[in-house]
């Protein structure tokens, strides 16, 4: 246990180790690995181009630089346009100085609001203030400091000269950036002509690379990456063009000149998240200022923006593309600022189409599934998880909430056989460890069963809830019902599971009774009283089956006609026990086979499984385990 404690601890040292290195060398190589990322991106978007001219005899070289030099051309031309329409539009604010300077004259208007005289009287306090306090720190100077501090030349015979400093129109900081821009884009351009000239053997190299033994889980991961970023960017695109048509359409309706500038604005500015469209919807507003006398159509604008924003976020690209990236809301906004803290605004551009890279290979190879585990829309815990943590926090109210959200399309054994069983198993596993106190066994307890009892009343149709309640206390039993009798084979959790059972089962000519833990002569005395057709032994593990094998070998001797059933919940290792005495039981593990074959049993219903099935032998004293 030493050793394998001791292993798992230098495995994630060294993967901590690793990923600070990665990291790092991301960060100072980012010259080089910021063009090379850009690269491979649009080389999933260029390379269907590229082999649909293959297809048509092209050479791959040729038909590589076709398609890059058509795709340069295009974005060169959209940016020299909308570069241009800018400057036209910017040409332009000369011939609305007159509404500018009317609108800066409003806002500095004195006015007679309180605000305004508020704001006034404040102004007159703090210039007093500021009076005072030059006043007691003035101190005249003398003779000798006035003649000190006067500089020479400064006589009317004696002028001093200022010499006219010219500053350079490009400091070197900003030289520096212009550089880094084309140095960049040159070896994107470079880059993505060789991996689409290369790719498959750059494919090849990678799985080289990973090993002989990884050759699947490899390629079923570039394949699920390539998928998933061509389906995000061609998804993309759409969204931002249609958001892009629907502002172009906004602001001609408006009336704001050159709408087609601002709704190619926008559609470009989309694909930068969280700050784009901010930026996108700032140039026509501020425009609109300048160009309209009212303030009506900026606040248009304005709510134009923030409705279409609000539906394009919240709707638009969780259900047209955000399910087909794989990440969570919370995934897509830690990779934005990840990426941006590394690469700046570049980074922010890639962040998403990066970051489904990293889940999509913590999918196919283990030791970085904890990528999709952080990252990822999937929930890695179940439902059941989710539903006995919420318990052991005493969050009744969320737990039940859980537990609705899983009722709301399942019968109740089916809810009983993927949620609730599994938790109560998981706190019995935790009670026999001595992970938990009594009173924290005692509100899981409780609280399971008041929603058994609950969701048992709902299963029942308001024609059929005519019995009482499914204790061995209740009232007289109709004639006409048949009878199953549930009993626990140990203490209150069996006697919980057994309570599943008999409210999955109650209900229409069946009426199901839940006998609370009891000694055998007391069981076989209410199985005598209440004239019981089926009794189900009802055991979580760890079951004691001598108890199990006792009961059954009693109602077997007592009632040679007696069906009888085992339901042992969870445990399928269980099919190997042998039952002393050469005798057979029928033994199911799930609370959906239980109720099919009791109601098959009674032929109430024909039941879709296979009868009471094949007969499992149980092991009694061999096998007994400790409670």
């Amino acid at each position: 246990m030493n050793g394998s404690g001791t292993a798992r601890t230098l495995s994630r040292l060294w993967l901590l180790a690793a990923s600070v290195l990665v990291i790092a060398v991301l960060y100072l190589a980012k010259v080089l690995f910021v063009p090379l990322a850009i690269a491979i991106l649009i080389a999933f978007l260029l390379a269907p181009p590229v082999g649909f001219f293959e297809r048509r005899r092209l050479p791959r070289t040729l038909a590589a630089m076709v398609v890059l030099l058509v795709f340069v051309l295009i974005l060169g031309c959209v940016g020299w346009v909308l570069f241009s329409q800018l400057i036209g539009v910017a040409n332009d604010l000369p011939t609305y100085r007159d509404n500018i300077t009317q609108k800066l004259n409003a806002i500095h208007s004195p006015s007679d609001s309180a605000f305004s005289r508020a704001v006034k009287e404040i102004e007159r306090l703090s210039d007093q203030v500021s009076d005072a306090a030059a006043d007691s720190s003035t101190v005249l100077p003398s003779a000798n400091e006035r003649n000190a501090k006067k500089p020479l030349g400064a006589s009317p015979s004696h002028p001093i000269q200022v010499r006219e400093v010219s500053h350079m129109p490009w400091r070197l900081d900003q030289l520096g950036g212009v550089l880094d821009s084309v140095v960049i884009a040159l070896l994107t351009i470079v880059f993505t002509f060789f991996v689409l000239l290369q790719r498959e053997d750059l494919r090849n190299r990678l799985i080289r690379l990973s090993g002989d033994r990884n050759l699947t889980v490899i390629t079923q991961a570039m394949n699920d990456a390539s998928r998933r970023i061509s389906r995000y960017f061609a998804m993309q695109l759409t969204v931002n063009a249609t958001y892009g048509a629907i502002v172009a359409t906004g602001m001609y309706f408006i009336g704001l000149p050159h709408p087609l500038v601002f709704g190619g604005l926008a559609a470009m500015c989309r694909f930068i998240p969280y700050v784009g469209w901010p930026f996108a919807a700032l140039v026509p507003t501020v425009l609109s200022l300048a160009v309209f006398h009212g303030w009506t159509q900026s606040l248009l604008i304005g709510c134009l923006f923030l409705c279409l924003e609000i539906v394009t976020a919240n709707y638009a690209e969780p259900h047209i593309y955000g399910k087909h990236t794989g990440l969570s809301a919370l995934a897509v906004l830690v990779a934005a600022a990840f990426w941006t803290l590394l690469w700046g605004p570049v980074g922010l551009i890639l962040s998403v189409p990066l970051t489904v890279c990293l889940v999509v290979m913590g999918r196919h190879v283990r030791s970085l599934e904890f990528l999709t585990v952080m990252l990822g829309d999937r929930p890695k815990i179940p439902t059941w998880i989710c539903f006995y943590q919420r318990l052991l926090a005493r969050d009744e109210r969320e737990a039940a909430e859980i537990l609705e959200a899983s009722a709301r399309d399942k019968p109740l054994a089916d809810v009983c056989d993927s949620v609730m069983i599994p938790a109560l198993a998981m706190s019995e596993e935790d009670r026999l460890h001595r992970d938990l106190d009594g009173s924290t066994i005692r509100f899981v307890r409780g609280t399971i069963r008041e929603m058994i009892e609950e969701l048992g009343i709902r299963e029942i149709p308001e024609t059929e809830n005519h019995f009482e309640p499914n204790t061995a206390n209740s009232s007289e039993p109709h004639s006409s019902s048949m009878k199953v009798l549930c009993v626990p084979v140990r203490d209150e959790t069996d006697e919980l599971t057994a309570l599943m059972l008999a409210q999955s089962l109650d209900g229409g000519r069946i009426r199901a009774l839940a006998e609370p833990p009891r000694s055998i002569e007391e069981i076989l005395a209410s199985a005598d009283r209440e004239k019981a057709e089926v009794v189900v032994l009802s055991g979580l593990p760890p079951v004691r089956f001598a108890r199990l094998n006792r009961l059954y070998r009693i109602l077997r001797a007592r009632n040679r006609e007696l069906r009888i059933l085992a339901g042992i919940w969870g445990d399928t290792r269980i099919s190997s026990q042998q039952m002393a005495g050469g005798q057979e039981l029928h033994i199911v593990t799930k609370m959906t086979d239980a109720v099919s074959e009791v109601r098959a049993a009674l032929g109430v219903e024909e039941s879709t499984s296979p009868g009471m099935g094949e007969a499992f032998p149980i092991d009694g004293d061999e096998h007994e385990t400790a409670a």
